[in-house]
C-alpha cells in the first residue's frame, strides 16, 4: 500500500492517508505538474495531481475503466442526437458503438454523451426553433468536458447543423458522422420518397383521386428502415454539405442507414478523429470560405433543399467566415444540376448511392470547385473525389430508365439551384428552390391573397367560396423566426381544395417561412425582413399586385412608396408568442433569416479554453 503522492494544494492538507491507491507510475499520471503532454483531456483532468486528479480517475472508474486510460492517449467526445423520439436518429447509438470500435483500435479513449435530439416529425411549435439551443448544448459539453476531439452523430435535419455550430465554436477537431437516409419507400409496387410522398398524396386525396385505402397503405409503406428521409430533403441536403464542407468521410453521406458500410465507414472515422488530434485539425481549418463555394456549388448540383442556405449562413458566423445571400446566388449561378433525385427528379438516396453518391457529383463539376479545400481526410476535396466514379446503369433490365447522377455534359439543367430574390417586397432577400418550382411560373404577376397565419390559411383551405384562382398569388405572413416563433416548415401551403379538384397543382407562394426540403413547388422563402419585426411582407393586403421573376432575381409589390408608408404608420407589431423560457430568449436574440437565423450573442467563435476548477 502507498500514500497519496505529495502535493502543495492546500486543499488536499485534510485528506485522511488513502490504501490501495497506484503508485504515480502505475495510475498513468506524471511526477508532477509539470509534466503537460498537450491534450486538455490530459493535462486538465486526468493527468492532474492531488484531489482533483483523484475525483476525476475515481468517478470514471466506476464504469470499469482500467488505469490505462489515463495514460496521457486522446478522449474522444462522441456527441450522440439519438432518441427515439427522433424516428431519423433512432439506430445512432448502435452507429456510436462502431465509432467507438475505431477510437480504441487508434489508441483513443472513446466516450459517448447525448445532446438535445430535434425530430423534424414530432417536436413542434418546429425544430428550428431549437436548432440553437442544441448547438448551445454541443458547445458546452465539449468546452466543458476532458476532450480532445470530437465525434458528431447526427441525422435528423436539424442535428446535423446544430451539432456543426456548437462544435465550430469550440474548435476542437471535430468529424461528422451521419446515420445515412432510409431505403427506398414502396407503395402498390414503386418507389415513393419520404416527405415528397406525403404532400402528393394529400393533394391527390383532397382532389379525390386518392382513396383513403390507399392512403394508410402508402403511409404504412413509406419508411421501412431506420435512417433519415430518402429524398434530397433537408437531411439528406445537410449530410452532403456536411462532406462537401470537408467535414465528413468522402462517400460517407449518401450510404444507406442499414447498409453495414455505414458502420463500416462509423468505425472509420473514430480512427481518423484520434489522428485528427495529433494533427491539431480543427474546424477552423477545414470550414474556410473555399469551403464554403464548395459546399453551396454542391447542393446547386444534387437540387439541394433551401434549408441549407440558412445553415450555412449560421455556421459561416460560427467560425468568423464572411458569407452572404449575394455570394450563395453568385456561385450557385450556371451550376449544373445533376442528380436526379426527389422532390426535384425521380429517384431517391439509396439510387445516389448506388450511382456514385456525393463524390461521382463533385467530381462532375471539380472544375467549379475550390480544389485545393483541406478536409477531414487530410487530404484536398480534388485529391478525396479524384478517383470517384459515376456509375450509370440505364438501359439495364430492371434499372432506372436513365442515369440518376447525369454527366456534366448532359445535366437535367443549368443554374437550378437556390436563387436569391430581393425587391421592395424582400429588401434583404428571399430564396426560392428553382428545380423545384414550375417553369412556367418562375415569371409570374398575380393578386395577392393575404394569411396572417398558417392557422387562418388551414381554415381557409378547402373552402369552394374562396376567392382565388390559379394566378393568385397566396401570402402567409409572421410564420418568419421571430413571429411563429421559430421559422416553421409551412411555406408550401396546400393548393386550395377547389383549384386541385380542376388539376392544379401549382401557385405561386411567399412567405417568411420555410419549406420543407422534401416538398416541391414555385414557393418563395425566407422574406426578410419578416413580417413579424415590419417588413414589407407584413404591409401586403389582399389585392395587392405581385411580380415574381426568377430569372431577373426580382421579387415586387406593385404599391407605391407613399402607400406603404401610410400602411406601415397603421401596422402595429404582434404580441410576442411567449414571456419565458428558451422561446423567449430565442425571440429577443435571433436574428434573420439573411443571417443565418442565429442568435445573435453565438456569433463567433469562443474556443476550448478550460474553465475553472469545480472543486
Amino acid at each position: 500500500m502507498t500514500d497519496l503522492p505529495p502535493t502543495d494544494d492546500p486543499r488536499d492538507a485534510d485528506l485522511p492517508p488513502a490504501t490501495g491507491v497506484p503508485t504515480p507510475e502505475k495510475a498513468g499520471v506524471p511526477d508532477g505538474p509539470e509534466a503537460p503532454n498537450g491534450l486538455r483531456s490530459y493535462d486538465h483532468w486526468f493527468g492532474e495531481q492531488g484531489r482533483n486528479g483523484f475525483i476525476h480517475r475515481s468517478w470514471m472508474r466506476a464504469q470499469g475503466f482500467s488505469e490505462e486510460v489515463f495514460d496521457g492517449r486522446p478522449v474522444i467526445g462522441i456527441c450522440n442526437t439519438w432518441s427515439e423520439l427522433t424516428p431519423c436518429n433512432a439506430h445512432l447509438r448502435r452507429l456510436a458503438e462502431s465509432v467507438k470500435r475505431g477510437v480504441w483500435q487508434a489508441g483513443g479513449f472513446p466516450l459517448e454523451f447525448p445532446v438535445m435530439s430535434l425530430g423534424e416529425t414530432m417536436l413542434r411549435p418546429t425544430a428550428m426553433l431549437f436548432r440553437n439551443l442544441l448547438s448551445m448544448d454541443v458547445e458546452e459539453s465539449l468546452r466543458g468536458n476532458p476532450i480532445d476531439g470530437t465525434v458528431l452523430l447526427t441525422g435528423c435535419d436539424k442535428t446535423t447543423p446544430g451539432s456543426i455550430m456548437g462544435a465550430a465554436s469550440v474548435d476542437l477537431p471535430t468529424l461528422v458522422v451521419t446515420g445515412g437516409p432510409m431505403l427506398n419507400g414502396k407503395f402498390r409496387g414503386c418507389d415513393i420518397g419520404s416527405g415528397t410522398a406525403v404532400w402528393r398524396f394529400t393533394q391527390e386525396r383532397n382532389a379525390g383521386r386518392m382513396t383513403e385505402e390507399d392512403y394508410a397503405a402508402a403511409e404504412s409503406g413509406m419508411s421501412r428502415s431506420n435512417g433519415h428521409c430518402m429524398t434530397m430533403g433537408t437531411a439528406s441536403t445537410m449530410a452532403c454539405m456536411a462532406e462537401a464542407l470537408g467535414l465528413q468521410l468522402t462517400g460517407s453521406a449518401a450510404i444507406p442507414a442499414v447498409d453495414s458500410r455505414r458502420y463500416s465507414i462509423a468505425q472509420q472515422a473514430g480512427r481518423r478523429i484520434v489522428e485528427m488530434v495529433h494533427e491539431d485539425l480543427k474546424p477552423s481549418d477545414i470550414l474556410t470560405r473555399d469551403a464554403f463555394a464548395n459546399a453551396v456549388r454542391a447542393n446547386a448540383a444534387i437540387g439541394g433543399s433551401t434549408n441549407a442556405v440558412i445553415h450555412l449562413l449560421a455556421i459561416a458566423g460560427r467560425v468568423g467566415v464572411e458569407l452572404s445571400l449575394d455570394d450563395m446566388d453568385e456561385w450557385a449561378r450556371g451550376v449544373p444540376w445533376l442528380a436526379d433525385l426527389q422532390p426535384s427528379g425521380q429517384y431517391l438516396m439509396e439510387d445516389f448511392y448506388y450511382a456514385g453518391g456525393l463524390p461521382a457529383v463533385l467530381r462532375e463539376i471539380l472544375p467549379l470547385l475550390k480544389a485545393d479545400a483541406i478536409t477531414v481526410t487530410g487530404k484536398t476535396m480534388g485529391e478525396n473525389v479524384a478517383n470517384a466514379e459515376r456509375i450509370d446503369w440505364s438501359g439495364q433490365e430492371g434499372k432506372p430508365g436513365q442515369a440518376v447522377i447525369r454527366p456534366v455534359g448532359n445535366p437535367l439543367g443549368s443554374g437550378a439551384g437556390t436563387a436569391v430574390l430581393k425587391g421592395n417586397l424582400a429588401p434583404d432577400g428571399a430564396v426560392v428552390k428553382q428545380s423545384a418550382a414550375s417553369e412556367r411560373l418562375l415569371q409570374h404577376r398575380g393578386k395577392a391573397l393575404v394569411f396572417s397565419s398558417i392557422e387562418e390559411y388551414d381554415l381557409a383551405v378547402d373552402d369552394p367560396d374562396l376567392d382565388v384562382d390559379e394566378d393568385t398569388v397566396l401570402v402567409l405572413q409572421n410564420a418568419g423566426p421571430r413571429g411563429y416563433p421559430g421559422m416553421p416548415e409551412v411555406g408550401n401551403m396546400t393548393i386550395p381544395r377547389k383549384l386541385a379538384e380542376i388539376g392544379v397543382d401549382d401557385m405561386v407562394r411567399i412567405s417568411d417561412a420555410r419549406m420543407s426540403g422534401t416538398a416541391y413547388g414555385t414557393v418563395v422563402l425566407h422574406v426578410t425582413p419578416e413580417a413579424a419585426v415590419g417588413g414589407p411582407l407584413a404591409l401586403v393586403r389582399t389585392g395587392d399586385w405581385i411580380e415574381l421573376d426568377v430569372p431577373a432575381r426580382r421579387l415586387h409589390l406593385d404599391v407605391s412608396d407613399e402607400e406603404l408608408e401610410k400602411r406601415r404608420a397603421d401596422w402595429q407589431p404582434p404580441a410576442p408568442p411567449t414571456d419565458r423560457g428558451w422561446a423567449r430568449l430565442y425571440v429577443d436574440h435571433v436574428t434573420q433569416a439573411s443571417k443565418g437565423c442565429d442568435l445573435d450573442f453565438l456569433v463567433g467563435r469562443t474556443g476550448s479554453a478550460v474553465a475553472r476548477q469545480s472543486h
